[in-house]
């Protein structure tokens, strides 16, 4: 059944230009354009990351980082989504990073890209749904339930969550998409109505509030940051709109489910960062003007949502919004798990991955790839379990790899960008998609995207997330070494070339298979 304005001229150009990359029409062709854009809106979700990281702000320069340090890291990530956006543009594939890397680049680029996308999205949908977990405890579950954080309760929690939202991927796109919809409704709804609660509750709206820098690093924030000048502390509350920022790749991810993917999926990446950062912006001066004061708020670190709203808002209003944000919440780690997914069935069917076979199987009933979906959500709680119960020093090694997951995920969308700089009008990348900023914009993005990759590699292995850097470092050597000693010989990459023609005969077996018909 086609999709309204979806023609089955339309549907046989985007088949097309998968099987010109090499590969078959497996899953199933149901995104709109919105859908696609709610899919990385819901991932972004200002409703997570924007309240859950946000005494990064609050308990570093004050007011000044929500004023003129939100739409400033929200700039920083608008950068690489416009880059990439031409690119996905000129192919529009499931596991789209990847792929980049590997076209635009060589074997390797796209094998290094494919492996710093899959370990930021395995541990950012684990650190999503600690942020859930966290957030329902601050909200019910240790007043209303008299739950106790310990991490038998976080693992179960987790467990089931990341389950529910793993069995609903599992049932197909069609569901997974009409939820993520509903996603974008709400996040825009529930951070208007944020926005007026928190408007309405204020004392008075001192408006300087919103550019006055302080400085709270140490024991005047809570500790959120160790003592620290006035421009580092300012610098370091970048992290909040740069870390809830991303995941808009969720666009390319899911471009082999998206009609007229290759105009749908740039616009939608884009759009899903301005949106976003446009709703978080008045959400979050909004609650900055309801504090009974900066200093108060400051001091409270890292509870200093949940006792803003506990001082100044009705506890019937507090408690239903409270249910939205939870809502909201899960939905973002559901469209998470889609991401996740989609990347390891794409890096899968060109045998990047152990088990490959298996993990790029496509269920003929439900059109996904199953194995991925299972497999990528167990990986995160195990993650999340694992590195509880470890720690160096003080620190439990989950806080380390969750401040170097924003570091890989970047630099995942750094590495194509990168190339395609070089790449631009060479044999490998001489047509560009409907989606063309020209030569000039392109490149100064793409200039911009290294430059914003060196600031947040620099601002995200700041104290107390030092240990980052020799986890990043050591993480390079480990891919140096299982690259150099087992994959350049084994890993092929995607068909390019001769490849493409080759596969014919087993596109249309693997569309035969999960019953894809007629072009």
């Amino acid at each position: 059944m086609a999709a309204p304005g979806y023609s089955e001229k339309d549907k046989s150009e985007d088949v097309q230009v998968l099987h010109s990359m090499g590969y078959a029409q497996e899953l199933e062709r149901r995104m709109s354009q919105f859908s696609n854009f709610a899919v990385s809106f819901s991932i972004i979700c200002i409703l997570s990351g924007g309240i859950n990281s946000l005494a990064q702000a609050t308990s570093g320069a004050g007011g000044a980082a929500i004023g003129i340090g939100w739409p400033l890291g929200c700039f920083v990530s608008l950068v690489f989504a416009v880059a990439m956006a031409q690119i996905s543009s000129a192919y529009p594939t499931a596991g789209g990073l990847y792929h980049w890397g590997s076209i635009l680049g060589n074997r390797f680029t796209g094998w290094l890209t494919a492996w710093f996308n899959l370990l930021g999205l395995v541990t950012v949908l684990g650190a999503i749904n600690v942020g859930t977990y966290y957030f329902f405890m601050g909200a019910f579950g240790t007043s209303y339930l008299g739950l106790e954080d310990t991490t038998t309760t976080r693992i179960i929690f987790l467990a089931i969550i990341t389950g529910l939202q793993a069995l609903v991927n599992h049932m197909g796109i069609g569901l997974t998409a009409k939820l993520t919809d509903f996603s974008g409704y709400l996040i825009f709804a529930t951070a208007i109505a944020l926005a007026v609660v928190c408007l309405a509750a204020a004392d008075s709206y001192e408006v300087s509030r919103l550019f006055t820098f302080s400085n709270y690093s140490g024991e005047a924030g809570g500790n959120v940051w160790p003592t620290n000048s006035s421009m580092w502390v300012f610098l370091l509350g970048l992290l909040l709109p740069i870390y809830t920022i991303t995941g808009y790749d969720a666009s390319a991810h899911t471009s082999e489910e998206t009609l007229k993917a290759a105009h749908s999926v740039p616009r939608a990446m884009i759009g899903s960062v301005l949106w976003s950062a446009l709703f978080g912006y008045i959400m979050l001066c909004s609650f900055v003007l309801m504090l009974p004061s900066m200093d108060a708020a400051a001091a409270q670190g890292w509870n200093v949502f949940f006792w803003a709203m506990t001082e100044q808002v009705n506890p019937v209003v507090k408690d239903l919004l409270y249910l939205a944000i939870f809502v909201a919440q899960w939905l973002c780690g559901l469209a998470t798990v889609t991401s996740v997914s989609r990347m390891i069935f794409a890096f899968s069917r060109d045998g990047g991955l152990p088990g490959s076979k298996a993990l790029a199987k496509v269920s003929p009933t439900y059109r996904t790839p199953v194995a991925a979906i299972w497999t990528g959500s167990i990986l995160s709680v195990l993650f999340v379990w694992g590195s509880s119960l470890v720690s160096i020093g003080e620190t439990p090694v989950y806080t380390i790899v969750v401040a170097c997951t924003v570091i890989f995920l970047f630099f995942s969308f750094t590495i194509p960008i990168a190339l395609g700089l070089v790449a631009w009008g060479t044999s490998k990348w001489d047509k560009m998609g409907p989606f063309n900023l020209g030569e000039g914009v392109f490149k100064l993005f793409a200039v911009l995207s290294i430059i914003a990759m060196i600031l947040i590699f620099v601002i995200g292995i700041q104290p107390p997330n030092d240990w980052a850097l020799y986890i990043t470092v050591g993480f390079l050597i480990v891919t140096g070494v299982v690259w150099f000693g087992f994959e350049a010989r084994r890993f092929q990459g995607p068909p390019i070339g001769d490849q493409v023609a080759k596969r014919a005969a087993e596109i249309a077996a693997a569309e035969r298979a999960v019953g894809e018909t007629g072009h």
